[in-house]
């Protein structure tokens, strides 16, 4: 691969007998205009015409002039933005203008020059100027001068231990070389950093420039040496030739010239790319777009090859570790597009290669960070062609590929690991960016993947998740390896309910194992389904399967789609299946929070009827029947909406004697209530229970009227007389004493309701001293905050003998004076006649 094409730019035409007048010393190049100085003190000044057709530049001369009596022009520099150009010809710099080779006006010649070297033009100064440096080998000093259109000055001076070099100036930053060492010197802050010493000829010393900021320099040992201006080296060292005349950097090459041969380098890895034959060259120049070498005789231009183009070059080489080395050193070179598709390429031709290699953990990494169109690895697949039919496949340009189907034919265990590769490549990219391309095809090649290996939890994953599978393919595959629950699955996230619940219903009804998980999953389908015509058309059929399942199509809805049924439909509905109508009115009242007296009413009816009809059949203590009874009291004290007269009504008759009290307790008949609880529920313990409940969050007086009329109760009987003595005792403070004992039999003696008087007694004292202990700590919590607003709202004011009155600036003698609120302090008389 040729990095760099050589074109002849200029040729000295030979003279009599084979000799030249003069020879080509060293050339300047600026926007199609080649300066050429020589050995004879000439200087000339080319246009350059770009070639066509591969041809090489042609050149036409526009002026010619003569610097010096005699002598060889050494340097040449251009300086666009004062059309100047600087000639060093015979240790004396002259400046020229750079269209007519006139010289400029006002700008004499500097002698004892050995080299210089030209800044950039200074940012936004006025008048526009360059910094030049000149280096003077006789005084071993750097000379500092600022050049304008019509004028110079020297504005500093650099002395150097050694006589210099070479020169190349990086802002404030000279990297020197003397005679026998390499230096960094700032001129400004002139601190000087001695870098490394060398033992070599003149003609051998090389200081350039390299990319922005750093040096390139002949080193010891033949090492083109790269050095920051902080005196560091960040790029390991290039080994070249013995014997180098000059060096130039074309990013990202190295080009070293010998007499006879240019050698160029890669700065990335340090390694010999190319070299070129030159006849007696003599220096390099390097430009922005690109070489040219001068020789004795001749001009060369170099160009470099597009950075695309060589890329392309190594990876058709499978060269993919120096491609890729390379794109990456010429990164900021490439515009972002290119760059991208240049680096995709290359990783993905890396990518096939490991994927040959059956080195698949890289192979994965390599074509996702492509971003690699699945379908291309999806095509080289033999059972999966049918998926991409309409895909036009390349084979990939790689050496070791590989032909998969006679692989499956003939290793069998090796074609499993690749088709394990191409499921793990699949799942990485599903769902990415990279999967979007070709959705359809990656879940299609997925699914037939899961089947051909018998992954059936990922084949079912994949089918229960919205999915992209092509139906047509994917079905007589799941119905060849009788993957029903998956068929319905795939029915269903194809937006075909009906069908999915189908294929399920058909599973549930004897066809297949697991019927009642798969009816579960009938429900949560159901319930999740936006199409009413569907759920009415299944429904019954999977109440009659399983009510309390059924009732989960209603009430395990989104709440979005609740107002799909209303609940007086869902009602009408469920008429017939009473253990799915108890599951709904239950969804009604405590999960929405229903506050219509028909669902209330209906619920507790519901309930009532349940137990009702279990009694009949005998089954009065029943676990369920002993469930659903707490659920019916728990519902009575709770909701305060239902139809009392109505539950009432269903139950009168019943045995449900607690669930009439309640209702009795409702309706405020609480005696009636507690003598249902106690003469014919005949459960004292729940008569106890109920005025506890009942005057819950009510006040003393109540609770004290409740449990009178319990013991009423009690002492009315006859037959209740140790109930209502353990009433007393157990209860003392929900009683008022004098009342009971008002409502007590005279012929109950002392002793019998000591208890009850002691205990009273105690709880009466303790209220009334609580009550006082209240009072006491509210009187001083006002006390507190009494206190803390006059201190908030006084303050102190201190008087002495510096205090005077604001009005009339005489001392406070006395204690009396008023301030203000703004501070002051004045005389209570002056305050009356102000």
């Amino acid at each position: 691969m040729s990095i760099f094409s050589s074109a002849l730019v200029f040729e000295e035409a030979p003279a009599g007998k084979g000799k030249t007048k003069s020879t080509l010393q060293c050339v300047e190049f600026f926007c199609n205009n080649l300066y050429v100085g020589r050995k004879n003190a000439v200087i000339q000044h080319f246009a350059v015409t770009d070639s066509s057709r591969g041809e090489s530049p042609r050149v036409q001369e526009v002026w010619r002039r003569q610097v010096g009596r005699g002598g060889t022009v050494t340097q040449l520099k251009t300086v666009p933005v004062l059309n100047h150009l600087l000639v060093l010809c015979d240790g004396t710099v002259t400046v020229v203008n750079m269209f007519s080779l006139e010289p400029v006006p006002g700008l004499k010649s500097i002698q004892n020059v050995s080299l210089f070297y030209a800044g950039e033009p200074a940012a936004q100064a006025q008048p526009v100027f360059v910094k030049l440096f000149i280096a003077c080998a006789r005084r071993r000093t750097v000379c500092i001068y600022r050049v304008c259109v019509d004028r110079w000055e020297c504005v500093g001076q650099v002395l150097l231990p050694q006589d210099p070099v070479a020169l190349v100036v990086h802002e404030t930053r000279l990297c020197v070389a003397t005679s026998d060492r390499y230096i960094l010197h700032d001129y400004l802050s002139q601190s000087t950093l001695k870098l490394f010493t060398h033992n070599m000829g003149k003609q051998n010393v090389i200081v350039k420039e390299s990319v922005k900021g750093e040096f390139l320099l002949n080193g010891p040992g033949n090492l083109g040496m790269f050095v920051m201006q902080n005196g560091i080296s960040q790029r390991p060292p290039v080994q070249w030739p013995e014997g180098v005349l000059d060096a130039a950097v074309q990013y990202p090459y190295l080009l070293a010239l010998q007499s006879q041969t240019l050698h160029i380098y890669s700065m990335l890895d340090q390694q010999l790319k190319q070299t070129i034959s030159i006849q007696r060259g003599k220096a390099l120049l390097s430009t922005s777009e690109s070489v040219f070498v001068v020789a004795e005789q001749q001009i060369h231009c170099l160009s470099q090859t597009p950075l695309g183009d060589q890329v392309q070059s190594l990876l058709e080489h499978e060269r993919v570790e120096e491609a890729l080395t390379l794109l990456d050193g010429v990164q900021a070179l490439l515009p972002g597009d290119c760059y991208k598709e240049l680096h995709r390429k290359i990783v993905r031709t890396s990518g096939w290669i490991n994927f040959y290699k059956e080195a698949f953990p890289e192979a994965i990494e390599l074509f996702i960070k492509s971003e690699l169109d699945p379908r291309e690895i999806i095509s080289v697949y033999p059972s999966m062609v049918v998926i991409v039919n309409d895909f036009e496949h390349q084979l990939p340009a790689v050496s070791n590929v590989r032909d998969l189907w006679q692989l499956n034919q003939e290793d069998r265990t090796t074609f499993q690991q690749y088709l394990s590769f191409l499921s793990h490549f699949l799942r990485e990219v599903r769902g990415t960016a990279q999967g979007q391309i070709c959705p359809r095809e990656v879940d299609t090649a997925l699914l037939k993947l899961y089947l051909e290996q018998g992954d059936y939890g990922n084949l079912n994953q994949l089918v229960s998740a919205p999915n992209h599978c092509v139906l047509h393919v994917c079905e007589p595959d799941l119905q060849h390896h009788k993957r029903f629950f998956a068929i319905g699955l795939l029915y269903q996230s194809q937006g075909q309910p009906f069908n999915a619940i189908q294929t399920w219903a058909r599973i549930v009804d004897g066809e297949g194992d697991s019927s009642q998980t798969v009816l579960l999953h009938i429900v949560k389908t159901l319930s999740q389904l936006k199409q009413k015509s569907v759920i009415l058309e299944t429904m019954d059929w999977v109440l009659l399967k399983d009510q309390k399942a059924g009732a989960l199509i209603f009430t395990k809805r989104d709440p979005d789609t609740q107002s799909m049924f209303a609940p007086n439909e869902v009602l009408t509905i469920l008429t017939h299946y009473p253990i799915a109508l108890t599951s709904y009115l239950e969804f009604l009242v405590h999960d929405l929070h229903s506050k219509e007296e028909k669902h209330h009413t209906l619920l507790a009816v519901t309930y009532a009827t349940r137990i009702l009809e279990t009694a009949k059949g005998m089954q009065v203590n029943d676990v369920t029947t002993q469930e659903t009874r707490e659920k019916l009291q728990q519902f009575l004290w709770q909701s305060s909406i239902y139809d009392t007269s109505a539950i009432h009504a269903k139950i009168k008759s019943s045995h449900l004697h607690v669930e009439k009290a309640i209702l009795l307790g409702r309706a405020g008949e609480h005696q009636k209530a507690l003598q249902v609880l106690v003469n014919q529920e005949k459960d004292v313990c729940a008569a106890e229970t109920y005025c506890w409940r009942t005057s819950a969050g009510q006040d003393r007086k109540c609770t004290q009227q409740l449990f009178l009329c319990l013991l009423q109760i009690y002492l009315g009987s006859g037959h209740h007389v140790t109930a209502a003595v353990d009433l007393l005792n157990n209860n003392a403070m929900a009683f008022n004493p004098a009342r009971v004992l008002e409502v007590l039999p005279g012929s109950w003696s002392l002793q019998l309701v000591m208890h009850f008087l002691r205990e009273s007694l105690r709880a009466t004292t303790h209220e009334r001293r609580l009550r006082g202990l209240e009072k006491s700590l509210a009187k001083v919590e006002n006390l507190r905050q009494k206190c803390a607003w006059m201190e908030a709202a006084h303050e102190k004011v201190k008087l002495d003998r510096s205090c005077v009155c604001h009005c009339c600036q005489r001392q406070l003698t006395g204690p009396e004076f008023l301030r203000r609120p703004t501070s002051e302090v004045i005389h209570i008389h002056c305050y009356s006649e102000d």
